[in-house]
């Protein structure tokens, strides 16, 4: 335990060191820009980044790097010694308030969705003083946002800062209505599960599809899948709980409240958690968690699987992402207290989220949408493409209450009685969870469970947080114009529920007849990501993130240029992959074998007229058959492939590849179809069971 306090956010630049580094009148400042988002200026900078850059060398540090966020889905950085010539031919360290505050990185580069040309360069890293700096591999890492030479957002975290000012704004205007004059800012809050596989590197090493693509293109079932219910929550493999101990010492150093850690229900899946924090910088915890997830497995000779899907048969990975609203005054505004039927202030901000989750279903589906995450949604084992929000019995029965205006009768929490004396007994919570829920409310935040494991959280948190705070706008229009508020609140409450209750389902979400009942409902069934990003730039979405200055037009063009374009490129991938597979080993690979039977059953009838050669002979013709169909799939495959150049349109040839992704399933169901019927020492990869139980 003390080694824990010890070493916990030994390595970051945070609140305890800025108290003790900088003098009293910075730290103060820095406070201020922290806790209610004021502006530094230049000398306040320079202060801070001499502090900065002495603790840095103290800790080892020889460089510094802006860290951010572009399009790509992952982080990028640019590393830059502190060193810098002095007049007698030597160097001294030096670090200054302007490469604290303003980096420079080649914007034409990352995806920028034609914002940046190739011969238009220049982009701006700023730093975020609001997420704490620290230190990784002997480098500064100083974690900023990145845009273009015309200030537009050419990364995910500009538009996520800017979306939690939308929500502090509306908030504020919401809760002085309720006299909390008290209260300055009010943030949202993120806990990201992270769902993962990991396999062993030796045999990852021997499959071009996971090198290539992070999921399996082929690929047999193995004889035993997830269906004893033995890995979930099963004890954790030596080899596995010592890669947890050093993963939690490496994060703990950088400040990530990491809490949680299990096995998951598939073989070689598990889960990590981490206490609640502000979501920039869960964002941030969130991509390093991701990092050393991979760095630190290799150390122990493993690979970490972040792609949503990389065994089909079973579970693939998701990140539930856990979201909440608090005021600096450290009050939970989804908290509903002992009696929530009394309880306005919450009741309103629920009514919020069910009005923006409702009117904006289709950016909460586009916000999870990829090639990867298509393979999860919908297949049982994640939520359906259909959006809908869970409340449970207690907060659904006081929401009919208020739209049908009849009392609600309260009840004291029920004793769980287990059955077993020696037990204690302790109050069972007013409501189940449910799993199978995109959207479910769980006590005092929501979890929004439909995004994939290797995406960034902060598409999800941007929709979620403009969505919410468009809904709180409207309301803190109607409301602060009335003297007498609370009979316009009551009727404002209760129409809200009655127009958007269709959003509300607490069933089992993988049924088939929900689906139905959602369109009968007519709510959107999203199923893959071309359907959904059609959507984007709809022209309610334009308008929310203009109005609420998240995203300007030209910002939300060029999002949805570098979707589609993301899409496109990552089937593309997986298709030259399989095609590379199946033509240059698995085909050459089974005529191989089909020699040998060929050469077996001569062999026999050679000896002995009477020899049965039945088997050699049935798994011949069957592979024989399985073989020319592949390859004929093959040349229809390369064909389309080289049709989609054709097309120009970004959308247009999102859909073609969507058919693309489908000829490849059944181009995979053939060739799995061979691998069960091939000798394992003529089969050129390694199979399932190797991969999902070989780490041991």
């Amino acid at each position: 335990m003390n080694k824990v306090k010890e070493i916990f956010g030994s390595m970051v630049f945070d609140n305890s060191v800025m108290k003790e580094k900088l003098p009293k009148e910075t730290y103060k400042i820095m406070q201020n820009t922290i806790q209610n988002g004021k502006r530094l200026d230049a000398e306040v900078a320079n202060v801070v980044a001499n502090a900065m850059k002495d603790w840095a060398i103290e800790k080892g540090a020889t460089h510094f790097t802006h860290w951010f966020q572009p399009m790509t889905g992952i982080t990028a950085e640019k590393h830059d010694s502190f060193i810098s010539p002095d007049a007698d031919g030597k160097v001294i360290m030096e670090f200054s308030g302007k490469e604290l505050v303003k980096g420079e990185a080649d914007a034409s580069s990352f995806p920028s969705g034609g914002i940046r040309s190739t011969f238009e360069a220049r982009g701006y890293t700023a730093w975020d003083p609001t997420s704490y700096a620290f230190i990784k591999d002997n480098t500064l890492y100083i974690p900023t946002a990145f845009c273009s030479y015309g200030g537009e957002a050419i990364d995910k975290k500009t538009p996520l800062l800017r979306s939690m000012e939308a929500i502090n704004k509306q908030a504020l205007r919401i809760l002085k209505i309720f006299g909390n004059e008290d209260v300055t800012a009010v943030k949202t809050t993120v806990g990201p599960e992270q769902e993962y596989f990991l396999v062993d590197k030796e045999t990852f090493d021997k499959r071009p599809d996971l090198i290539f693509t992070g999921r399996t293109l082929i690929g047999a079932k193995a004889p035993k899948g997830q269906e004893l219910d033995d890995h979930y929550y099963g004890t954790i493999k030596p080899r596995i709980k010592a890669f947890m101990n050093d993963l939690d010492e490496e994060l703990w150093k950088l400040g990530v409240l990491a809490k949680t850690e299990h096995n998951e229900a598939a073989p070689a899946q598990h889960e990590l958690a981490p206490i609640f924090t502000t979501t920039n910088i869960a964002m941030d915890h969130n991509q390093l968690t991701m990092n050393l997830l991979q760095t630190v497995a290799a150390k122990h000779g493993l690979v970490c699987l972040l792609h949503e899907k990389p065994f089909a048969g079973v579970n693939g990975s998701g990140k539930h992402n856990n979201w909440s609203l608090s005021t600096n005054t450290g009050v939970n505004l989804f908290e509903p207290g002992e009696t929530p039927y009394e309880n306005a202030q919450f009741l309103l901000f629920m009514c919020a989220v069910i009005k923006a989750v409702d009117e904006y279903q289709d950016l909460l589906r586009i916000s999870v949408a990829s090639a990867s995450n298509d393979h999860r949604l919908g297949a049982n084992e994640a939520p359906p493409a259909v959006v809908s929000i869970f409340v449970g019995e207690e907060l659904s029965a006081i929401l009919d209450a208020i739209e049908t205006d009849t009392p609600y009768d309260t009840k004291e929490k029920e004793l769980l009685r287990i059955g077993v004396h020696v037990m204690p007994r302790f109050a069972r919570d007013t409501t189940d969870r449910n799993r199978t829920s995109p959207f479910a409310f769980t006590g005092n935040k929501f979890e929004f469970r439909m995004l994939g494991s290797s995406a960034s959280i902060a598409e999800c948190n941007i929709m979620i947080n403009t969505a919410v705070a468009e809904e709180l706008k409207k309301f803190a229009d109607v409301l602060e114009n009335e003297k007498d508020y609370e009979p316009v609140l009551h009727d404002l409450i209760r129409t809200t529920i009655r127009e958007h209750k269709r959003i509300l389902f607490n069933g089992n979400g993988y049924d088939d007849e929900w689906i139905k009942e959602a369109q009968s409902r007519g709510l959107l069934n999203l199923k893959t990501t071309p359907e959904a990003l059609v959507h984007f730039l709809d022209e309610k979405n334009v308008q929310l993130f203009a109005d609420n200055k998240v995203f300007s037009e030209a910002e939300m063009h060029a999002r949805s240029e570098i979707m589609f374009e993301s899409y496109c490129k990552v089937i593309n991938i997986e298709a030259l992959t399989m095609l590379d597979m199946v033509k240059g080993s698995v085909i050459p690979a089974v005529r191989k074998y089909m020699k040998e039977l060929a050469d077996s059953a001569m062999s026999m009838a050679k000896f002995s007229p009477l020899a049965d050669t039945t088997y050699e002979s049935e798994v011949f013709a069957k592979l024989s058959a399985a073989c020319a169909k592949a390859y004929d799939m093959t040349k229809g495959m390369e064909k389309a492939l080289e049709n989609i150049k054709t097309i120009k349109d970004g959308c247009g040839k999102a859909f073609a590849y969507k058919d693309i992704a489908e000829a490849m399933l059944g181009l995979r169901a053939l060739v799995d179809e061979m691998e069960t019927l091939t000798a394992k020492e003529y089969w050129p990869y390694p199979s399932y069971s190797e991969l999902l139980f070989g780490v041991r």
